[in-house]
């Protein structure tokens, strides 16, 4: 796999944000998943969605297609998640949504994943190596400051660079330590959730 190496980031770079809606645990059924698109981290160009199935194992495949059928597809330059994990435990694989897509990804987390607290949650569930391993594959975990040396958040990348990602959150976190790519789609996710 190839990582893309971008040769100037535009202050209007457009990247899609992904978070999932709220969700009681142990439910079944389905979760919204919404898309934000903006340029930067000023203008919002557009929104999409998607459910996928709590517990489920449809999280990369929904998001790809959500993606690919997208009118704003062929404009996106980067994907970034809300962390791996959907729906409770419907992980995500960074570099098979990397491969679908052909969009570089960058996964976002405001706290350092605790791998040993989800492997044991995993165990609880179904195919649970099989999960593992999807967790594991988005690699190694970056600290990265985008405000301020004192508010950091975690990422882990496909298909891009660490110097180009880093570049690109803190160029998208006009309002807070997050993407406002992120900050809106969970705004929207949260607000339209069955819950």
């Amino acid at each position: 796999m190839t990582c893309k190496k971008f040769r100037v980031i535009k202050p209007e770079i457009r990247v899609l944000g992904v978070d999932d809606g709220v969700f009681t645990p142990h439910m079944k059924g389905l979760v919204s998943v919404v898309g934000v698109v903006f340029r930067g981290g000023y203008w919002l160009d557009g929104v999409m969605h998607t459910k996928v199935e709590v517990d489920g194992f449809d999280a990369t495949s929904k998001i790809a297609s959500m993606i690919l059928n997208s009118p704003h597809y062929k404009q996106l330059r980067v994907l970034m998640l809300n962390g791996v994990t959907f729906a409770g435990f419907n992980v995500v694989d960074i570099k098979k949504l990397n491969m679908k897509t052909k969009l570089p990804v960058i996964a976002v987390t405001r706290e350092k994943p605790n791998f040993a607290e989800i492997r044991e949650a995993l165990k609880n569930l179904p195919k649970s190596e099989e999960r593992w391993k999807a967790i594991l594959n988005a690699g190694k975990i970056f600290e990265v400051s985008t405000r301020s040396e004192s508010e950091k958040i975690y990422m882990q990348i496909s298909g891009i660079l660490e110097e180009d990602a880093r570049k690109i959150l803190q160029l998208t976190s006009t309002r807070s330590n997050v993407p406002e790519a992120l900050r809106v789609a969970h705004l929207i996710a949260s607000g339209i959730s069955t819950v």
